[in-house]
């Protein structure tokens, strides 16, 4: 009943190409997050999706649509490049994903994707699902008009090793499905041809294991899994394809390894030490930092009774990957913005924001990393995360001033993706 209940609303929320026309926004003030300025007075025209002008507000055109937005500070809408929408959540469970059959988790994909999208987050990066290519579904049905939701940019699954951070584990043998495996490889030949039939899948991007995980039966976050060579591998596949690939990496040695093997950007990063920072700076590598959510952990996966295992490696990292992210921002390192979403329940994502202020950042390099910065990890900064013309006419409205108080981004009062209101 609950998820007839979430599709009867979808309907009502659908914004695909075919509604885009002209639209012109309003704003009380305007967000240029390249400068940092705060704008009065300014419009958007928003033509076919993308942003044809920003200016001083003169009479709208003929046939747009007007959206008053003068009570409110308008910013580009907002990248969440660490999330998890095509899959069930984070739980008790071990075995709730080979649990909920592949038509039950399309419906909560689509549930997740479009609460995402009512928070504020007009792309997002998912960076893997065990269920091997139903995050490219759910990014088709998405862009088909078909479910509301985000941009999505989506990993296929997981390239990892058997048993280590992205397989089901702590389960009798043979009783994960195939389909849920397909990413384990066992050497660099395999992790060559396992990434090259997920960009023939669909993947816009790889998503290597370069360490154990927190929140995976028997491995351990500063272990390191996948080999150097076997990313490189993989890093080397999706070069050629004109994409990346990024790595999570808990472990001081794995992020170099992976840093070594060409990734892009590290996921988490709880263990990164000195030596890792200053590679990560040298390399022009972004750390997605997920500095929010050990909170989380520790509080609902403790009520809820989440394994022992979890919450003991959760304890253990929490604390030392947020001064390894305050030694990144004193350094100057890229950072990304990304909050593992499904851990917590999506549509949340913005709680990160002052975490990150108060282990460093301010308000608006905080915001800049949720859009110029991860824009540019991900190739699309002539697409996304700014409101120049040419970009699509993704637009969010917020209460008050969010370079004064970062949690007005909690409360997200308007949404508009490809010049269509969608709250």
């Amino acid at each position: 009943m609950r998820l007839l209940t979430a599709l009867a609303a979808i309907p009502l929320l659908i914004a695909g190409p075919a509604l885009a026309g002209t639209t012109y926004v309003q704003a009380g003030r305007l967000l240029d997050v390249e400068s940092g300025r705060l704008l009065a007075g300014q419009c958007i025209t928003i033509t076919d999706e993308r942003v044809s002008a920003v200016g001083r507000c003169t009479r709208p055109p003929g046939n747009a649509t007007v959206i008053d937005w003068r009570a409110y500070t308008v910013l580009p809408g907002l990248i969440d490049l660490h999330t998890h929408l095509a899959d069930v959540g984070q739980g008790a469970d071990v075995a709730e994903p080979i649990k909920t059959g592949p038509a039950e988790t399309a419906f909560i994909g689509a549930r997740n994707a479009r609460d995402t999208l009512l928070a504020g987050f007009t792309t997002v990066r998912d960076v893997g699902t065990f269920r091997v290519f139903s995050d490219v579904k759910l990014r088709e049905a998405i862009a088909k008009g078909l479910v509301p939701g985000p941009r999505m940019l989506v990993a296929g699954t997981y390239l990892t090793i058997a048993g280590g951070g992205g397989e089901i584990n702590g389960l009798p043998a043979g009783s994960v499905p195939p389909e849920m495996r397909f990413g384990v490889v066992e050497n660099a030949v395999e992790a060559r041809n396992k990434a090259e039939a997920l960009l023939a899948g669909g993947a816009d991007f790889l998503k290597l294991i370069a360490t154990g995980a927190v929140l995976a039966i028997g491995t351990e976050p500063g272990q390191p899994e996948l080999t150097e060579e076997e990313m490189r591998a993989a890093v080397e596949v999706a070069r050629t394809h004109k994409s990346h690939a990024t790595a999570h990496a808990h472990g001081a040695e794995g992020i170099k390894a992976a840093i070594r093997a060409g990734v892009r950007s590290i996921e988490h990063a709880s263990l990164i030490d000195d030596e890792g920072l200053a590679m990560a700076k040298a390399e022009g590598v972004w750390l997605v930092m997920d500095v929010y959510n050990g909170d989380y952990i520790e509080e609902v996966g403790t009520k809820e009774g989440w394994p022992a295992e979890y919450l003991r490696k959760n304890r253990e990292t929490t604390d030392i990957q947020r001064e390894g992210f305050s030694k990144a921002v004193r350094m100057g390192v890229r950072i990304g913005f990304g909050t593992d979403s499904g851990v917590y329940p999506h549509g949340l994502n913005a709680r990160q924001f002052a975490y990150m202020v108060r282990y460093g950042m301010t308000p608006l390099a905080a915001i800049r990393s949720a859009t110029v910065e991860a824009a540019r990890l991900v190739m699309r900064e002539n697409d996304i995360g700014s409101l120049t013309p040419g970009h699509f006419g993704d637009l969010i409205a917020v209460k008050g001033d969010p370079l004064r108080n970062i949690r007005t981004l909690e409360a997200v009062e308007g949404v508009i993706k490809g010049g269509v209101r969608v709250k």
